[in-house]
């Protein structure tokens, strides 16, 4: 494993790395010496994928555990040798069908009962840290077109995106407040887009003999690799996963166990916390001060890793690790921020950006985009009367969501009728009183 801008790199190594735009980039492993982990680990994956699979090929294992044959075949030769494996028939390209033997299958099965991980062989803890280090979106510097890019298909006025990327550069963390409605979370899911667009991440992390599986395919999206490099020495560790930079959202769900490794003590595997999911990219705490904990409790958890950027978790054993904290954490609330949090902790997030209502004539844009996306003729003078109906003489105010949602609506009831989808004003009257809620006094 290696970052490919490193000057150590040499030959096929670093043609890789001229042909390949990463800042960082997972070197095949040509040893069991260069995946940074043990024979007996590696021996111990084998043995229980192939006692789950009943037998297997030689290449199929190197599949499944994501290392490259040729290193796992003096393994093969050895688990064999010492009656653990044996030959159940040939496999093409002078391979073998392996399955177990009644040691094997005792060793395989204390193995599971120990630890039921079977997948990808695991990453260090170091070498984890090596490639947030490399990817870090501090290292990044969005600029104002960056920025026009990431935002080109919704609305957001340049006054919006002039407040935007100061916080962006900084990647200390930021504050999105005002009304709902008004696109707060998808400002935040667009941010993520304003840095490099992709990073490698390793499945699985091992520290101290623990398991901490840390793809998560709710919250990461893998991106496709080119399987047939014009270097085969060249190819990408497939212990790494390449994938767009994450934007990981959490609202009231949101819980003090979610921020620690959570360990099931049945299988013995744990689960990456969501500030390590969301390493070298955002972490959006959507809807900051309904969470089902305090608001001060989340702040004091989060008071020192601000600072300092790397978080302390805890093992199964009880050991403490030290993990990159290297995202940009927005949080997205409704409140003020000097309501929720005290000023030592606003210190260390230092963008508070109030998100207003839009004035008339961006609503009149919000619904040309919306009328846009359902193929249907966008009409000014609705809008306006809509407006002037429905919002002045209540009082009601404007919000960027409304144009989308009564589209919507608007869409719904054509659907049902049959009927061609149209800007009017009567669907405007029809589709407002089941949109906006009206609560009745006692």
């Amino acid at each position: 494993m290696a970052a490919t801008s490193a000057p150590a790199a040499t030959g096929s190594s670093l043609l890789a790395s001229i042909l390949s735009d990463d800042s960082f980039r997972p070197a095949e492993p040509r040893s069991i010496q260069e995946t940074g982990l043990t024979p007996a680990l590696i021996e111990t994956l084998i043995l229980k994928y192939v006692m789950l699979i009943g037998s297997s090929s030689g290449r199929n294992i190197a599949e499944q555990i994501c290392l490259p044959f040729g290193i796992l075949e003096p393994l093969l030769s050895s688990l064999r040798q010492r009656q653990l494996l044996v030959h159940a028939g040939s496999a093409q390209l002078n391979d073998y069908i392996y399955t177990l033997t009644d040691q094997g299958r005792q060793r395989a099965k204390a193995a599971y009962d120990a630890c039921s991980y079977v997948g990808a062989a695991p990453v260090p803890l170091e070498d984890y840290i090596v490639s947030v280090e490399a990817q870090t979106i501090r290292a990044e510097a969005p600029q104002k077109r960056h920025l026009q890019k990431a935002f080109a298909d919704i609305a957001c006025e340049q006054e919006m995106l002039d407040l935007l990327g100061p916080a962006v550069n900084s990647g200390a963390g930021l504050f999105l407040y005002g009304a709902p409605g008004n696109g707060k979370t998808t400002l935040a899911k667009r941010i993520t887009m304003c840095y490099g667009q992709h990073i490698w991440i390793p499945r699985t992390i091992t520290e101290d003999g623990q398991f901490i599986k840390l793809f998560d395919a709710a919250f990461h999206e893998p991106l496709e690799t080119n399987a047939n490099s014009i270097l085969k020495s060249a190819e990408n560790d497939r212990r790494w996963v390449k994938i767009r930079r994450p934007t990981v959202i959490v609202g009231g769900e949101l819980t003090m166990d979610s921020l620690e490794i959570r360990h099931d003590p049945r299988t013995n595997v744990g689960e990456a916390p969501l500030q390590l999911k969301s390493n070298c990219g955002c972490l959006l705490i959507d809807d900051f001060g309904r969470q089902r904990m305090e608001p001060t409790e989340l702040l004091n958890r989060w008071i020192v890793p601000l600072e300092n950027r790397h978080d302390f978790l805890s093992l199964a054993t009880g050991k403490k690790i030290q993990v990159p904290f290297e995202q940009l954490i927005i949080f997205s609330t409704n409140l003020e921020p000097k309501d929720l949090a005290d000023d030592a902790f606003l210190r260390r997030i230092p963008y508070k950006i109030e998100v207003k209502d839009p004035d008339r004539q961006e609503f009149h844009l919000l619904f040309k985009l919306a009328a846009k996306s359902l193929s249907c003729e966008y009409r000014p003078d609705a809008v306006d009367y809509l407006i002037d109906r429905h919002y002045v003489p209540t009082g009601r105010p404007l919000r960027r969501c409304q144009p989308r949602d009564l589209m919507n609506q608007i869409r719904n009831f054509c659907k049902y009728h049959g009927i061609p989808i149209e800007m009017r004003a009567d669907y405007f009257d029809r589709v407002v009183p089941s949109y906006f809620t009206v609560v009745a006094g006692n």
